[in-house]
């Protein structure tokens, strides 16, 4: 584990389970979903060296080699990389570094979770290093539903758009307006500063440059905001997506 302990904020990660934060106090209450039995389902986990689903694991080199990824946690579709069920390596106070395993061989992760005064700073960065595979990045931070008090979650998100998906969850490449709740959906266009809010204890705005989000608030315990470099299913549908991503998450008293 690494320890990361600020004047109100206190961070542990998890580098055996993914190098997830996998415990986040501000003051007296803890933001981070605790375990329960899958790595999909708890903590904040960076996504590498793909964000989301990737349909049946298949995906293309730029040589024209077709790979077959991993397809355990979401058959028959591969899910969020490699990084969220592998043991990092410490670099240093906060950092932490992944080498990737094939068909990815040579590519490298590090992250980097630095503790501010009232904010977390995220960063995750891929080095390809030769691999010539399509990689993109994604954060997820899974946000309790119940805080020990004040009201239940509320997330506050608005795009411009959203990615149609077909009857597998995979978006098709499609746009259509924004729905209303609940979300399993990937958008872009975001208007705004994304946020949680606990009413009567406490907001985290999550502020990002990424270009997508995705967007999950189906599950009764937790939901999620996932600022990503790219959609699922991003080299199926013709998208590139950058190798490095940061998001600032601050936390606020919210009355």
């Amino acid at each position: 584990m690494q320890h990361i302990d600020g004047q109100e904020i206190s961070v542990g990660i998890d580098l055996d389970q993914g190098g997830r934060i996998a415990s986040l106090q501000w003051r007296d209450l803890q933001f981070a979903v605790p375990f329960r039995g899958t790595p999909l389902s708890w903590g904040w986990y960076p996504m590498a060296p793909w964000a989301g689903r990737i349909n049946e694991g298949l995906i293309t080199g730029a040589d024209g080699t077709e790979h077959t990824l991993p397809t355990t946690w979401a058959p028959p579709h591969a899910i969020h990389g490699y990084a969220f069920t592998s043991g990092w390596e410490e670099v240093g106070k906060g950092r932490a570094r992944l080498e990737l395993p094939a068909p990815y061989n040579g590519a490298v992760v590090e992250q980097t979770i630095e503790v501010l005064d009232d904010a977390v700073r995220w960063i995750l960065e891929y080095e390809a290093n030769g691999c010539d595979i399509p990689a993109w990045l994604g954060m997820h931070p899974w946000f309790p539903r119940e805080l020990s008090r004040g009201g239940e979650a509320e997330v506050e998100f608005r795009a411009g758009r959203m990615l149609k998906r077909d009857e597998e969850g995979l978006p098709t490449g499609d746009f259509v307006p924004q729905s209303p709740e609940p979300w399993d959906d990937c958008f872009t266009d975001v208007k705004g500063i994304p946020s949680v809010i606990w009413p009567g204890a406490a907001r985290i705005t999550v502020e990002s440059d990424a270009p997508w989000w995705v967007v999950y608030t189906e599950d009764t315990e937790g939901v999620c905001i996932e600022p990503q470099t790219a959609p699922p299913d991003a080299a199926n549908l013709g998208i590139t997506g950058d190798h490095y991503l940061e998001a600032l998450f601050t936390f606020s008293e919210e009355y």
